[in-house]
């Protein structure tokens, strides 16, 4: 058993990773093998907030679906962007690697040795104390270029101009907000400077949390992909406000479980000015305020929720079945009536 295998078969179960074995330099006849012609070729960053810990990457191309297979991150382990003329097991490998102690130089190290073709790869990595690789290829195709900042790598590949490195850089190191924010104008500011000479196609971007919570479906603070959009970048910021607004109605709902109802009004709201003309936070707003007995509040939300999508006031009457709703019928009435 090669130590690779010996290191997945430890950080398998930890991770729940599918791996994909490190590239052999001879085939079974003894022949080399040949040189990999797929192009994943792209502009990419992968950073770990000093702050908070999260660690993410992003990535846009013109190619379909460059999230399944650019971007890798795990919760406490760190984050891959892997590229060029691809290998997605220096994503898969590279996070087992990093899970066992190996820093990001020591993991891209041993994985560009172990590869028959390293001349042709692209990859960026951070791990989870802020350590960063990074490496170019001979082969990579021009205009290349790669940077390694304080906690954070950019790589591009086939760009029109040589400077969409330099731009990424600024818009990070200069931005503020959260991660997901700055990794989203880093993007933003590599298509500004022409990006991708063939144009653009698919878009992705991955934050998880600093430590796994032992629920990895809770560790991915946001897992956005554009597989085929004439502008990936345009539709994933419009993805990245949608989910922005799914957190503060999914924090609605905790706070209404912890009795905070209050605090989950205020997460609701919030949710509603992201999200202006959609029903569903207006919906759910004026659930938890009628399940708590404030019905007068509650019946201009529905109302309002109603015209945007008549059909919503076919589920009040099922609410009361799911507990989520009195079964007191004068009430129903007038909730189901509002707004007429």
């Amino acid at each position: 058993m090669t130590t690779l295998n010996r290191l997945a078969a430890i950080a398998i179960p930890a991770l729940v990773l599918t791996v994909t074995p490190l590239a052999v330099p001879r085939s079974a006849a003894g022949q080399e093998e040949a040189r990999p012609l797929r192009p994943m070729h792209t502009f990419s960053i992968v950073a770990r907030d000093a702050e908070t810990g999260e660690l993410g990457v992003a990535v846009q191309s013109h190619w379909f679906s460059v999230g399944s297979s650019v971007v890798w991150a795990g919760s406490g382990v760190g984050a891959v962007a892997t590229q060029s003329f691809i290998d997605p097991s220096y994503g898969a490998n590279g996070l087992i690697l990093m899970s066992v102690g190996k820093t990001a130089s020591e993991t891209l190290a041993g994985l560009l040795a172990a590869d028959v073709h390293p001349e042709v790869r692209q990859v960026g990595m951070v791990d989870a104390n802020g350590g960063t690789a990074v490496h170019t290829g001979s082969l990579a195709i021009a205009e290349a270029c790669d940077y390694e900042g304080n906690g954070f790598t950019v790589q591009a590949n086939l760009m029109h101009h040589p400077t969409v490195c330099d731009a990424m850089v600024r818009a990070y190191t200069s931005g503020s907000g959260d991660l997901a924010e700055r990794l989203m104008s880093a993007l933003e500011a590599a298509e500004a400077e022409g990006g991708d000479i063939r144009g653009r196609q698919s878009a992705a971007l991955l934050v998880v949390a600093a430590e796994p919570s032992g629920r990895p479906w809770q560790d991915r603070t946001y897992d956005l992909r554009v597989d085929d959009d004439a502008e990936p970048l345009i539709e994933l910021r419009r993805l990245l406000s949608v989910a922005r607004a799914y957190h503060h109605m999914n924090e609605g709902d905790d706070q209404v479980t912890r009795g905070n109802i209050d605090a989950a009004v205020e997460e609701y709201e919030r949710a509603e000015v992201l999200l202006p003309g959609e029903p569903e936070p207006l919906f759910w707003h004026a659930v938890t305020l009628a399940g708590v007995g404030r019905v007068e509040e509650s019946l201009p939300l529905f109302a309002e929720a109603y015209r945007l999508r008549p059909e919503w006031r076919e589920l009040v009457p099922r609410l009361v079945a799911a507990q989520l709703l009195p079964d007191d019928d004068e009430m129903l009435e007038r909730i189901v009536t509002a707004g007429e």
